[in-house]
């Protein structure tokens, strides 16, 4: 049995899944693309690609990673959601799939009618960082210097409507604070800027950030996952400080076209399962500080929805458009 972890509402529920069961007779018919939003290199392209040959093996037929970047990811998004030939996949971030259909008016699509989730894979925890020497030796001593400077502290995202930006917002209206969001242009210069003093305060992921930790330029004052990391066990979680409905960092996973028929959408969960706790994407998710997820169809949506609802919800209080 494969034992899996999923998040919903914040709340982590570990459940079994049994090993798949045979493929979907009558598909592939020809090899299976998987579109990803963003360019080579990132963990949404690292993860199809050590993801496509495992389906391949599985399938009998090329799974073959196309990037198509751009818009935020919308633009793969978009390509999946018109694909016809019923052998195009997308390998989901939250940007085009949960925080666009939010805080952009102008979307192409309808996320919440235009696809087949067919699993929740893996999840980057992110982590509240300052710099090494930053006054704030705790996140409630950060929440009150900006109780008492409103609008004076700076808080870095890599860009406007990224994950890290929705986090940041989330934090904000959670503590009751208002603060000064600086977007960049990714998360590598992001780092540099708030290592150099230039903001205040950033929420990004594990990966990119622990190689500054290490090197004593930045101080992590907690996570935002829903419980404590394996690598930072003494790091209290956002949830425990009494600061809740923060996003427990980037998520990924499979989705295709709406038209997909169920048949298929449950062979490629099943597989995707069965592909999570291979030594080789074990592996990939361990170098970028992430952790296999899975999930069924059904548990994906849900997912997904609760993101949306929670996103519309902090839209009321947050002026951020895409747009």
């Amino acid at each position: 049995m494969f034992r899996r972890t999923l998040l919903v509402g914040g709340l982590a529920a570990t459940t079994a899944r049994a090993q798949p069961g045979p493929p979907q007779a009558s598909w592939p018919q020809r090899p299976v693309r998987i579109l990803v939003g963003f360019s080579p290199g990132g963990l949404t392209d690292v993860l199809a690609r050590v993801l496509a040959p495992k389906l391949s093996d599985r399938f009998g037929q090329p799974f073959v990673v196309e990037n198509r970047s751009g818009a935020s990811g919308i633009i793969a998004a978009e390509a999946v959601v018109n694909a016809t030939d019923g052998h195009t996949l997308l390998l989901a971030h939250p940007t085009a799939l949960a925080i666009a259909p939010v805080f952009a008016r102008h979307m192409p699509f309808d996320a919440e009618k235009a696809f087949s989730y067919v699993s929740l894979l893996a999840l980057q925890p992110h982590l509240l960082l300052v710099k090494a020497d930053a006054p704030w030796r705790a996140v409630a001593a950060l929440i009150a210097d900006a109780r008492a400077r409103p609008e004076r502290v700076t808080f870095a995202s890599s860009g406007v409507g990224s994950v890290q930006h929705i986090q940041a917002e989330q934090f904000c209206a959670a503590a009751g604070v208002r603060m000064v969001h600086v977007p960049y242009r990714g998360s590598a210069p992001t780092m540099t800027d708030l290592a150099a003093g230039q903001v205040d305060f950033v929420i990004d992921g594990v990966g990119i950030s622990r190689p500054l930790i290490e090197a004593g330029k930045l101080r992590a004052l907690a996570t935002a996952n829903s419980r404590r990391l394996a690598r930072y066990p003494d790091l209290p979680t956002l949830a425990e400080l009494g600061i809740t409905g923060v996003l427990p960092g980037s998520w990924f996973g499979l989705a295709g076209p709406a038209s997909m028929p169920g048949p298929v959408v449950q062979a490629l969960s099943e597989a995707a399962a069965a592909a999570l706790p291979t030594p080789e994407v074990e592996r990939a998710l361990a170098n970028a500080s992430a952790e296999g997820i899975g999930s069924t169809p059904d548990e994906f949506r849900a997912y997904v929805q609760d993101q949306i609802t929670r996103f519309r919800e902090l839209s009321k209080s947050a002026s951020i458009s895409m747009d």
